[in-house]
């Protein structure tokens, strides 16, 4: 098959397998039970000796379109969709990690992530949270029983990069699961497999859906890790070629036992959304790096983060990893500007929690999504009180500079 660019495929992927009557898109099938004529085809599928759906918990066709979609996107060997970035994220833990394991984790992440490897820790594994921007301090944290390295590629909110490429060397050496959360960049601006990642996170809810109306999240196996080396894989799932073995138990203890089921609906949205992926993303990061340069030249803004601007410290690493800076940034008020006045006073952008939408959307992080940490953990990941975060959308460049600038100057 020829390969075509990134938009192309994912337009016409649903196309590469049959769609009923003819339909340029997967169509919604919203049965949770699948019947066969032939009760020895029903015990062959469930028993994995051939293709098909057992219960919508497990499966559904236009679910399964979606992680084709997804694994198109990330150039996987396979992918799993769940109902949230989260439910993804907590697959990896409640499928491959066991009481006594090790992992690492980056100190820099979303505060919802923070707050399940907190919950991981309570349930007998050990977590070590580290500045992930040098992979000293990840070598560092490492044990005898780390069996996972966790890394975002840009955290949310401060925008710190992890060092990647480093990483994926150093858990290469040591025969380490990386995994790496990839919502930010998106596999249009960055593949995380090309810097030896083994699994891969997308909340779906985000960019890659794009418009806000459907939550979902997904996994990808690489193929980039071997499986032989990982201590915790169940015999009963050994029966595949040992590239199946990790996302055998994933499916299994961590979609099927987890429960957290993507339903056709949602994936329907997102699957459309996907379609135009690379076209918002170019935008959204025009955007955010002319907003970005705006900020910074204003005296009333203490300080701006984005990995476009050259004084961010990661800068670098951006540039030779990523197509672009993505549409993440976040940044403070100088004392005596109350963050709160100033974002009643913008007109386009909208005070909301989520990310990647088409629309601008501002939060305040200390007051809102990072409140429950505590002002003592919110500091230690460098989090100010006035800091706002900016999830940059799609509107016109002009109209959403004076947006930004209006305010300041009310």
């Amino acid at each position: 098959m020829k390969n075509y660019g990134f938009t192309t495929t994912i337009l016409h992927n649903d196309r590469q397998k049959t769609i009923e009557q003819g339909s340029l898109h997967k169509p919604v099938h919203t049965s949770v039970a699948f019947g066969y004529a032939d009760a020895r085809q029903l015990a062959s599928v469930f028993q994995g000796k051939e293709p098909g759906f057992r219960y919508g918990r497990q499966g559904n066709p236009t679910v399964s379109a979606l992680e084709d979609k997804v694994n198109q996107m990330e150039q996987g060997v396979a992918t799993l969709c769940f109902s949230t970035g989260m439910g993804a994220i907590g697959a990896v833990f409640q499928a491959l990690l066991r009481a006594g394991d090790h992992m690492v984790s980056s100190a820099f992440l979303f505060g919802n992530t923070n707050s399940m490897w907190q919950t991981v820790a309570g349930q007998g594994v050990g977590v070590d949270f580290v500045d992930a921007t040098d992979v000293a301090h990840v070598e560092a944290a490492l044990k005898p029983e780390t069996r996972i390295v966790f890394v975002e590629t840009v955290a949310n909110p401060r925008t710190q990069i992890a060092d990647l490429q480093r990483i994926g060397e150093l858990c290469a050496q040591r025969g380490i699961l990386y995994v790496v959360d990839n919502t930010m960049t998106t596999p249009y601006l960055f593949r995380p497999k090309d810097v030896g990642a083994g699994l891969v996170v997308n909340s779906l809810t985000k960019s890659i859906g794009g418009h806000g109306n459907a939550l979902g999240g997904s996994l990808t196996d690489t193929g980039a890790y071997d499986w032989n080396k990982f201590p915790n894989i169940y015999e009963n799932y050994k029966k595949a070629a040992p590239a199946q073995w990790g996302i055998a138990q994933i499916r299994a203890k961590g979609l099927r036992d987890f429960g957290a089921a993507l339903g056709p609906e949602a994936a329907h949205h997102i699957a459309v959304g996907a379609e135009t992926l690379a076209l918002r993303m170019e935008r959204t990061c025009a955007n955010a790096l002319a907003l970005a340069r705006l900020l910074e030249q204003d005296e009333r803004v203490a300080a701006v983060y984005y990995p476009g601007l050259e004084s961010h410290p990661q800068h670098g690493i951006a540039s030779e990893l990523f197509k672009s800076y993505g549409s993440l940034l976040s940044f403070e008020l100088k004392d005596g500007i109350d963050c709160f006045d100033y974002l009643n006073r913008l007109k386009l952008a909208v005070p909301a929690s989520n990310l990647g939408d088409t629309r601008t959307l501002v939060i305040p992080v200390a007051h809102t999504i990072f409140y429950e940490m505590g002002a003592e953990r919110r500091a230690s990941m460098g989090i100010a009180e006035s800091l706002i975060r900016v999830s940059v959308g799609i509107e016109d460049t002009a109209d959403l500079l004076d947006d930004f600038a209006s305010a300041l100057n009310a």
